[in-house]
């Protein structure tokens, strides 16, 4: 989304999940051997590692994620590496999303390879997290999960995505939808999400965002059986379609995984409904080879926290030669690459800035008012990234097989969330 929600639901499921204890013998040191020279780091090289979901009981994979990473660092050390230094890129560690698998890889990856950074890491389950922090390792992911979210060695490269207490909402969602829709005023929306603390949290926060943005919100419930897609939608599409005072309302926006939107989406068309239909998940060129899923989801508008691959720039065309480099091919892209790339491409931005005497401590002082502009996820800042997303979004809208932009990316002034 860059974030799907993916982006809700993984904020929730890690809060519960990243509670792992660590021993006494964990405590943190960023230093190695009798010399006491950094861990990770020679006179010629700086060791980083990953941490992917890439096998998941479900079938869904982030594999692609590691591919992006790659690419970024490959680019990274054809131009000489950060002050002489080539990245020893060691790849991701399957965590299977999968607690116990994401904390042993991270101990792995520490007391055994001995990394400077983890980067990428992504998944839900980041139990590994509060293990990483006393460690001192600088670790990067995509900041939809709160670990991300304050923790002094934790980096999303988008900011904090997840809302906290004294922190903001991003309004790139209902902002963007101002293009599609012609404006707010006037405009009425329906937001539906899975009934679990996810779908709560869901409701919550997009309420928020969507009043503030100047639309009436006419609906907003997480009632959705969130451990089975529902056969029968003919409940809520009843509810939805009469909610703007007996009428439908101008927009329907679904926070729900692909499978939820799928049948959602496919019950309001089917009851006549023409108003718009937006999400956060479903942008993946693997949803377009079925046929009946190009069905479903076409005209849905998705909303993206990064720049679209549709939207030509330098650095989207750099980007897409990257990823074919790395791959050896021609390949469809997809977020996960995205997620694995700009992991990458923040650890080597705030490294670069570190100097010669690359250190924990000589990075995380760089890192501290470390900001830039124009990137692929908006203007980057630092330590603000630690409580608050950067704010950055546009819309993209498949039609007719394919996916166009409807809203391009930009970024938008967030909202205090209450």
């Amino acid at each position: 989304m860059s974030r799907s929600i993916r982006t809700i639901t993984a904020a929730v499921a890690a809060l519960l999940l990243a509670t792992s204890c660590n021993s006494a013998s964990e405590r943190g040191s960023s230093k190695e051997g009798d010399g006491g020279s950094t861990r990770g780091v020679t006179d010629d090289s700086i060791k980083v590692g990953g941490i992917v979901s890439m096998t998941t009981a479900s079938g869904y994979s982030k594999k692609d994620t590691d591919l992006g990473a790659k690419a970024r660092f490959d680019r990274a050390n054809t131009e000489g590496g950060v002050h002489g230094r080539k990245i020893e890129y060691l790849g991701a560690e399957d965590d299977g999303q999968d607690p116990g698998k994401n904390l042993a890889a991270a101990r792995r990856l520490v007391q055994q390879e001995k990394v400077f950074a983890i980067s990428p890491m992504s998944s839900v389950t980041f139990s590994g997290a509060d293990f990483l922090q006393k460690q001192k390792v600088p670790t990067f992911g995509w900041g939809t999960i709160p670990p991300f979210c304050g923790p002094t060695y934790m980096y999303g490269f988008g900011g904090c995505m997840v809302p906290m207490p004294g922190g903001t909402i991003t309004q790139s969602w209902p902002e963007g939808l101002k293009k599609v829709m012609g404006g707010a005023k006037g405009r009425s929306v329906a937001i539906l999400a899975n009934d679990n603390d996810a779908g709560t949290f869901a409701i919550r926060t997009y309420k928020q965002s969507f009043a503030a943005a100047g639309y009436e919100v006419t609906y907003a419930k997480s009632t959705v059986p969130a451990t089975s897609v529902p056969s029968d939608w003919s409940a809520y599409t009843k509810e939805i379609l009469r909610s703007d005072g007996g009428k439908a309302p101008d927009a329907v926006v679904s926070v729900m995984q692909t499978p939820y939107n799928i049948g959602l989406f496919t019950a309001v068309k089917r009851a006549g409904f023409k108003g718009v239909l937006t999400d956060p998940t479903d942008y993946d060129p693997g949803l377009l080879a079925k046929s009946a899923t190009r069905k479903a989801l076409d005209g849905v508008h998705v909303l993206l926290s990064f720049q679209p691959f549709e939207q030509d720039s330098a650095d989207m065309r750099r980007f897409k030669a990257d990823i074919r480099k790395a791959a050896g091919e021609e390949v469809p892209l997809n977020m996960h690459m995205m997620t694995g790339y700009m992991s990458a491409d923040l650890f080597l931005a705030i490294a670069e800035k570190a100097g010669k005497d690359l250190t924990v401590d000589s990075f995380q002082k760089a890192a501290d008012g470390y900001s830039d502009t124009g990137t692929m996820v908006g203007d980057r800042r630092l330590p603000e990234g630690r409580k608050e997303a950067f704010g950055c979004g546009a819309l993209v809208q498949l039609k007719g097989g394919k996916y166009a932009v409807s809203s391009p990316f930009r970024c938008y002034e967030p909202i205090p969330f209450k």
